[in-house]
C-alpha cells in the first residue's frame, strides 16, 4: 500500500541538515524509480515465461524492501532502486495479463492514472484539496482498513478459505467498492504533495528525497492495479 510511511515527525529532527531535501531533488528521484520500473515491466512483459516461477517471491522481497525503507529511511537512496526493480517485474506480469484478456485495458489504465495524478497536483497546488489533521485521519485510516482486508483476503485464498465477498467479482457492490478504493489512493496523493512539502520546509536531509519518491510510487503503483480492476469490472 502507500502513504502513511510518509510522517510529519520524519523530518522534524533534520531541520539543521546542510545538504537539505528539495522539490526538484525529489522529482528528479522519482524519475530515475520510474525508468527502473518501466524497464522491469517491460522485461517482465517480454520475458513472461522466465518470470512467472520467481513471481511470487519477487512480490515478497519487494514488500520487504518497502517495509524496511518505511523504517530505516537513510536506506532509502538503496533500497528504493531495488524496490522499483522488484515492483516491475510484478505490475509488468499482471498488466500483461489483464492485456491478454481485454487489449488496450494498460494503455487506459495508465493514461487514466496520469490524469488522476495531475488532477490531485492541480486541485493541491489551487487549494481545492488540502491535507487537513481530519482530511489525513480519514485517508490513513481507511488505507490500513483496505490493506488489512486485502491481506487477510490474500490469506484467506493461499489456504484455501474462500475470499472476502465483493472484492474479486463484478457486482454493483463490488463496482463500488472497487472506485471507493481508486479514491482513497488518489487521496493519498493529497497527503504525498503535503508532507513532501513539509520535508522540504523543514529542510529534511537530502536522502529523503528518495523516500519521498518511493511512497508517490507506491501511492501510484497502487492507484494503477485498482484502476486496472476497475476497468476489469466495467468490462464484465
Amino acid at each position: 500500500m502507500s502513504n502513511p510511511l510518509l510522517k510529519d515527525y520524519v523530518f522534524q529532527s533534520s531541520v539543521k541538515s546542510d545538504r537539505i531535501m528539495t522539490v526538484p531533488g525529489t522529482i528528479n528521484k522519482s524519475i530515475i524509480l520510474w525508468v527502473l520500473l518501466a524497464v522491469s515491466a517491460f522485461y517482465s512483459w517480454t520475458n513472461l515465461g522466465v518470470i512467472i516461477p520467481f513471481l511470487f517471491p519477487i512480490l515478497i522481497g519487494a514488500f520487504g524492501l518497502a517495509v524496511i525503507s518505511a523504517f530505516k529511511k537513510t536506506l532509502s537512496p538503496f533500497l528504493s532502486p531495488l524496490y522499483a526493480i522488484g515492483e516491475g517485474l510484478v505490475l509488468g506480469a499482471i498488466s500483461l495479463s489483464f492485456e491478454r484478456w481485454c487489449p488496450g485495458m494498460v494503455v487506459n489504465a495508465v493514461l487514466l492514472t496520469v490524469s488522476v495524478l495531475f488532477c490531485m497536483l492541480a486541485s493541491y497546488k489551487a487549494n481545492i484539496l488540502r491535507a487537513t489533521p481530519r482530511f489525513k485521519r480519514v485517508v490513513i485510516f481507511s488505507t490500513f482498513a483496505i490493506a488489512f482486508v486485502y491481506i487477510i483476503d490474500l490469506l484467506l485464498n493461499i489456504f484455501g478459505a474462500g475470499s472476502f465477498p465483493y472484492i474479486h467479482n463484478s457486482s454493483i457492490l463490488g463496482i463500488i467498492i472497487n472506485f471507493a478504493v481508486v479514491l482513497i489512493a488518489s487521496f493519498n496523493l493529497i497527503i504525498d504533495f503535503d508532507l513532501i512539502e513539509n520535508g522540504v520546509n523543514y529542510g529534511a536531509p537530502k536522502y529523503m528525497e528518495w523516500y519521498g519518491a518511493f511512497c508517490l510510487m507506491t501511492t501510484l503503483v497502487w492507484l494503477y492495479i485498482e484502476v486496472l480492476r476497475l476497468l476489469s469490472r466495467l468490462r464484465d
